[in-house]
């Protein structure tokens, strides 16, 4: 009588293998799914407005070809701003999630830690105290948020830097720099006051290519920077000594991916003004759509571009009166950051 022979049973290591298919398989699906829906929504925000306008003209001004109304509507008035949206979100995008998995603290935003609001304080001195112009403004605003965020990291290290310790940090230091706007805007005059408000609201009114270009560039040579250092960020969320022992030069990468972060940050908002909770909110809702495992750089920075695309629509066509995309954003964004601290602090966490 012959033996019984049982199937042979899958190895682990075979189950943990399809497991990462599966999992990077989603992930690729996901992102493939937030590019469409950027591109969709881009394209709608050239189509639509006062003027709707159909795609066969819309792609003919892309191409370059000079169609009567089309040509100054769409290539002048609405292609900056749909690039503009683009550019902004996703660069909020990607250095948000990037201090969020850096610091393994979803509070860890430019938006929480002082970063926007150096930027902001500057913008209203400069065009309130100074009466500078828009490219020195921009350029007052990428200089301060860089040195705040210096200032952040430099008070926040001690024998490394705790993701909580650099939170509170810089969750002082933005509460002072709001202080410094609102005095500030206390002094100015009435058209001084509206220009700080627009820029400070974060806004795509009268974007032009003198504002989006450089934001465009700095994306461009930054986010490949920050790619290259996705797989030392993942190992950074395992502790700094496992980072260490799996060979990833700690410090190295944490001032490459910092500098390059607050260069994103201070560029974007420079050109769009700091589009609040666009970088709070991303990295989670990738995190969320994606599933565990893998990188979310890319996703987070779909989501923002996403994110401020449907926002700046909603707030010219959804309401009776047309709002700024920061305002629409701020409404998405605060009671996610309210419902986050109960939830951290109902697990037994601290901030």
């Amino acid at each position: 009588m012959s033996a019984l022979v049982l199937p042979a049973r899958p190895s682990a290591a075979a189950d943990v293998a399809r497991g990462r298919a599966r999992r990077a398989l989603r992930r690729r699906a996901v992102a493939a799914l937030l590019a469409v829906l950027v591109a969709a929504f881009f394209v709608l925000s050239l189509m639509a407005g006062r003027t709707y306008y159909p795609l066969d003209e819309v792609i003919r001004v892309i191409m370059g070809e000079q169609v009567p109304g089309a040509s100054f509507t769409v290539g002048r008035l609405r292609l900056p701003r749909a690039v503009l949206a683009v550019v902004a979100g996703f660069s909020f995008g990607l250095a948000g999630v990037t201090f969020q998995t850096m610091l393994r603290n979803p509070l860890a935003s430019p938006d929480v830690i002082g970063i926007s609001s150096g930027a902001s304080a500057a913008a209203a001195v400069a065009i309130v105290t100074l009466s500078l112009g828009e490219t020195q403004v921009s350029a007052v605003a990428i200089v301060a948020a860089l040195a705040v965020a210096l200032l952040v990291y430099t008070l926040a290290f001690k024998d490394g830097v705790v993701g909580t310790r650099l939170v509170l940090i810089g969750i002082g230091i933005a509460a002072m720099l709001d202080s410094v706007v609102a005095h500030v805007l206390s002094q100015a005059g009435e058209w001084d006051l509206q220009e700080a408000m627009r820029w400070l609201t974060g806004s795509l009114n009268g974007a032009a290519w003198e504002e989006t270009l450089p934001a465009a560039a700095a994306l461009a040579v930054l986010c490949p920077v920050l790619l290259s250092q996705a797989r030392n960020l993942s190992a950074l969320q395992l502790g700094e000594d496992t980072a260490a022992a799996l060979g990833v030069r700690v410090e190295r990468t944490r001032v490459t991916v910092i500098v390059a972060a607050v260069c994103l940050i201070a560029f974007a908002t420079a050109a769009a003004g700091p589009i609040a909770f666009v970088a709070f909110l991303s990295g989670p809702i990738a995190a969320r759509i994606t599933g565990p495992g893998g990188s979310l750089l890319v996703p987070a920075g779909l989501v923002g571009a996403l994110l401020v695309l449907v926002a700046d629509l909603a707030g010219q066509f959804a309401f009776d009166t047309r709002f700024p995309v920061g305002v629409v954003t701020g409404v998405l964004g605060a009671p996610y950051l309210v419902y986050l601290i109960i939830r951290t602090n109902r697990a037994g966490g601290s901030l």
